[in-house]
C-alpha cells in the first residue's frame, strides 16, 4: 500500500517549502493551525495557501457549529479552488451527528474531509450518508486516542474494511505523534497519513541501521557529554 503523506500545517513559509517535496502529496489545515499561523482573514489566508499549493489537495475546515452555518461556509470554501476538500466535523460541539450536511454536500459533488472521527462506528455512520462517486476522506484521530491510552489501530482497520465498497473513500490516519506512525499506517494499508513538518523531516531520514549501530551512536553521545562535563567519580 502506497500510503500518501499530507502535511498538517497552515504556516505559509512552511507550505512553500514542503510543497516542493515529492514525499508530500497534499495539505491539511484546521482553525487551530490557522490561528497559530497568524491568520486574521480566513478567506484571504486560505487563498494564499491555495496559490502556493494549487496542484495538490488542500483540506480547509468550516468553523460553524450548526447545519446552516456549515452549509454556508462549505459552499463558499469549495469555490476557492478545484483542489479543495471541505473539512466537516463528524459531530458538532453539542455531540450532534452531522449526517445531514455531509449527505447534502457529498451529493452536490463537493469533496469532503470528515474530521474528528475516532471510531469505526462513526465511519459506518458516515458511509450510510454518502454516495460512491464523490471523493471523501475520513480522518481518524489516532494520536489523540493513543494519548488517552486507547489503541487506535483496531478502529482504523475496521474503518478500512468498511470503506472497501467505496472506491471514492480514503481513510486518513490523523494526529500523528511520532515517525513510526507512518510505518504503522503503511503496514495496515491506511490510504493517507497527515503529518506535521518536523516529523516528515524525520521520515525522510529513515534508514536501515542495525540495532548495534544505534547502540554505538547512543553510547558515543553519552560519552561525549560526560567528557564535556568533566564528570568524575
Amino acid at each position: 500500500m502506497n500510503t500518501k503523506i499530507y502535511c498538517d500545517i497552515a504556516d505559509l513559509k512552511t507550505i512553500r517549502k514542503f510543497n516542493k517535496k515529492k514525499i508530500v502529496s497534499g495539505f491539511t489545515t484546521n482553525p487551530s493551525l490557522m490561528r497559530k499561523a497568524g491568520a486574521k482573514d480566513y478567506k484571504k489566508y486560505s487563498t494564499k495557501i491555495l496559490n502556493i499549493s494549487n496542484q495538490k489537495p488542500v483540506s480547509l475546515e468550516v468553523f460553524g457549529d450548526d447545519y446552516e452555518t456549515m452549509k454556508y461556509q462549505a459552499l463558499k470554501i469549495k469555490e476557492w479552488g478545484k483542489n479543495v476538500y471541505v473539512k466537516i466535523p463528524v459531530i458538532n460541539s453539542k455531540g450532534k451527528f452531522m449526517g445531514k450536511i455531509i449527505k447534502e454536500l457529498n451529493h452536490n459533488k463537493i469533496k469532503l474531509n470528515i474530521t474528528a472521527v475516532y471510531s469505526y462506528k462513526q465511519t459506518a455512520q458516515i458511509l450510510k450518508f454518502i454516495n460512491n462517486k464523490t471523493d471523501v476522506i475520513i480522518s481518524l484521530f489516532a494520536g489523540r486516542a493513543a494519548d488517552i491510552g486507547i489503541d487506535p489501530i483496531p478502529q482504523i482497520l475496521k474503518s478500512l474494511k468498511l470503506s472497501k465498497k467505496f472506491k471514492n473513500v480514503k481513510i486518513l490516519w490523523a494526529s500523528v505523534r511520532e515517525p513510526y506512525n507512518y510505518t504503522q499506517a503503511k503496514k495496515i494499508g491506511c490510504h493517507i497519513i497527515t503529518v506535521p513538518p518536523t516529523i516528515i523531516e524525520k521520515i525522510e531520514k529513515f534508514s536501515k541501521k542495525k540495532f548495534k549501530n544505534l547502540s554505538v551512536e547512543t553510547v558515543k553521545g553519552f560519552l561525549k557529554d560526560s567528557n564535556k562535563s568533566n564528570f568524575k567519580i
